[in-house]
């Protein structure tokens, strides 16, 4: 990239890796605003219950592909044509949603795109705000900042989309339509804002040097690093398991305990979330260069949030749904920092989008927990919700000890 791009970037009165930023927490918003919202279209009764639970596969669905195709193909052709498609998908999704609020198949495919949206800009609008952090860029910029920042953008858009959305849908009118409205209006600047922005991976095949085929710039070699395998990807699992139990679980076992269930829902999420952008504040000061100290953290973390949860389920009350939600939300933060900061220390230029797709389509492996202990629970009579939370805690401790096994395997030299 030429040098005079990064001097005018560093001149600009607001940094070019804010604008993706803020692309990025557009997106995210746009994807979990529906959450809190599940608690209306199940009370609505004109969606069959298994349908609802579906929106959240079907969402998951178009996550995974846009993970693991849109971060390689921004390796080869640039961050920011891959990245400006990221908030049309997601306007086009809350659009469609908007408009069919009792209409299966619109809701199917608006949640969809709503996914499609969201696995671009975590993989690739994550990877631009990282190589924005760059002091070519931004002098002020740490090692740690890229991960930081974009682990901030998606825990903020993902925690107030759901606050304001299911807000709105409690108090307001047209909730099935004016939550969307807003998304599309606040979504629409950035858009315009992205094309300003330097781009920041300039690959052989745009160059116009060493050719490769499609197929090969697809592929991830950082994916197969012990420290990968052993540290990050066992993290990865429990930032949306923590996060799926916070805002999906404990919502679920309160719906018949509070008197405005959709707004209960959307305080839980908010505030999970907000507990988990905060404790971000701190990522770089738990996490350590020599060792896998702010991953070990995190699952301990999650550990408690897990054995909290199993309490609450028990004998729910308002105030221990509230202390499990907000631990396990610390849980989610720290988990997505300190994984995102793995990634970005194993991988090279060339992969770096791609490993952080592959990190993501690992996080959502955690959005099934709250569909499995569900369906779990109505399928087999001792498989009560104490039984699975304690269960998951066993899990959570099992792999932090892989964690801690390795904690100093495979660091990057120099």
């Amino acid at each position: 990239m030429p040098r005079h791009e990064g001097a005018a970037a560093r001149r600009s009165p607001m940094p070019p890796w804010f604008l993706v930023a803020v692309a990025v927490f557009a997106v995210a918003w746009g994807g979990n605003q529906f959450t809190p919202l599940m608690v209306m279209y199940r009370l609505g009764g004109e969606l069959d219950l298994v349908f609802v639970d579906l929106l959240l596969f079907i969402y998951a669905l178009g996550i995974a592909p846009a993970l693991l195709i849109s971060g390689p193909l921004s390796d080869r052709i640039g961050r920011k044509p891959v990245m400006l498609a990221a908030p049309v998908f997601s306007i086009i999704g809350s659009l469609l949603i908007a408009a069919g609020e009792t209409t299966g198949p619109l809701l199917l495919v608006g949640r969809a795109l709503s996914g499609v949206g969201v696995g671009i800009a975590m993989a690739v609008g994550g990877s631009w705000v990282k190589e924005l952090s760059h002091a070519r860029f931004d002098e002020k910029a740490k090692s740690t900042s890229g991960a930081k920042r974009q682990s901030m953008a998606l825990t903020l858009g993902f925690g107030i989309g759901a606050g304001i959305a299911g807000t709105l849908a409690q108090f307001a009118p047209l909730p099935g339509q004016l939550p969307y409205i807003l998304h599309i209006v606040l979504t629409i600047p950035t858009i315009i804002a992205m094309t300003v922005v330097p781009e920041t991976r300039q690959s052989p095949h745009l160059a116009g040097g060493a050719r490769e085929s499609i197929l090969s710039s697809l592929r991830t070699p950082s994916v197969t690093r012990p420290r990968f395998l052993l540290v990050a990807a066992m993290v990865a699992p429990w930032v949306f398991g923590a996060a799926g139990v916070a805002y999906a679980i404990i919502p679920t076992l309160m719906q018949d305990e509070v008197g405005q269930p959709v707004f209960f829902s959307a305080l839980i999420t908010f505030f999970a979330l907000l507990f988990g952008f905060a404790i971000q504040q701190f990522g770089p000061s738990i996490a350590s260069e020599t060792s896998a100290r702010g991953s070990l953290a995190a699952m301990g973390i999650v550990i408690v949030g897990m054995g909290l949860a199993m309490w609450m389920s028990s004998s729910p009350t308002v105030l221990s749904a509230v202390i499990a939600a907000l631990v396990l939300g610390m849980g989610y933060g720290l988990a997505m920092f300190t994984g995102l900061n793995e990634v970005q220390r194993i991988a090279g230029p060339r992969d770096l989008a791609g490993l952080t797709g592959v990190f993501y389509c690992l996080t959502y492996i955690g959005f099934a927990f709250p569909a499995i202990l569900t369906e779990l629970s109505g399928a087999i009579e001792w498989m009560t919700y104490p039984v699975m939370l304690g269960g998951g805690m066993v899990i959570a401790v099992l792999m932090a000890a892989v964690i801690a096994l390795n904690s100093r395997r495979g660091l990057p030299q120099g």
